[in-house]
This record gives structure tokens, sequence and C-alpha cells, in this order.
């Protein structure tokens, strides 16, 4: 019997009971007459009906550790990808020997901020980033900002430029 089978079963088995209680209920309230049952049928289904909760705890409990331990997996291996990405980014500013200025321009130019947006972060003027980013582009062999992130996406990626 696979996974699936023994989802969908204890799903079935939850279902009947729950619709057997809840029509016992609704016909109690409404006055309803229905044909009495077995007291041990009705004991059997109490039974099922426990069964089929617990079950379906036991199932909840197993999913919610499954999901954690994957998102744990995964900001886990996205840890490990910043961590790369940080020294591709360290060690290509040093291979083009980039000042500490253009090494602050250049990361903000790679989280997309624009000229605004960094000189104001840095306290300076646009003309002094604009010529930060043509020195970092030159010296980086490429002529804008997506030509720059695509070298760090090779390098993530095992390529090489």
């Amino acid at each position: 019997m696979t996974r699936l089978s023994i989802v969908i079963a204890i799903l079935l088995v939850q279902f009947l009971c729950a619709v057997f209680f809840v029509w016992d209920i609704v016909s109690s309230v409404f006055g309803w007459q229905t044909r009495p049952i077995n007291w041990q049928f009705q004991e059997f289904i109490e039974i099922g009906a426990a069964v089929g909760l617990i079950l379906g705890l036991l199932l909840g409990a197993m999913v919610l550790y499954r999901v954690i331990q994957e998102r744990n997996l995964a900001a886990e291996g996205l840890r490990r990808a910043s961590s790369a990405f940080m020294v591709i980014l360290e060690e290509r500013f040093a291979e083009w020997g980039l000042t500490a200025a253009e090494r602050d321009v250049a990361l903000f130019a790679i989280k997309g901020l624009s000229i605004a947006e960094v000189a104001k972060l840095r306290s300076t003027s646009e003309g002094t980033v604009k010529a930060q980013t043509n020195a970092i582009y030159r010296k980086a062999g490429v002529t804008g900002r997506p030509q720059l992130l695509s070298l760090f996406i090779e390098d993530l990626m095992g390529g090489s430029s």
C-alpha cells in the first residue's frame, strides 16, 4: 500500500465518521426520526472516529515535521549560496583591483539600486557614482549592470567567464 493510499484511507475514515456524527447531531436538533442502529455498531463507529482522528493527528505531525526539515534544508542551502556569493564577489573585486568605494558601489549596483539611491546611501553625488560604476564596468570588462551581474551568476553556476 502506497503512502498516498494510506493518507486517502485515513481521510476517508475521518470523513465517514464526521458525516455520521454530523448527521446524528443534525437529526437530533431537528427532531428527525432515524432508524436506530445497534449500540455495538454505534460504538464501532465511535472507535473508528477516534482512531481516524488519532491517525490524522499523527499524519499531520509527520507532514509538519517534514515541512520543517525541508524548510531548514532550504534555509541552509540559501545560507551557503549567500556565503558562496559573497566569496565570489570578494574574489572578483580583488581580481579587478576595485577600491573600497568601488566595491560598495558595485555591491549596491548588483543589488539593483539606482545611481541616485547609491549616491544618497553613500552621501556623495550622482556624478561620482556614475564615474565609479563606469570604472567598475571597465575593470570588469563589461558594458553595464546586466553583464556585471551575469559574471557572478556564471561563477555561482560553476561556469567560467
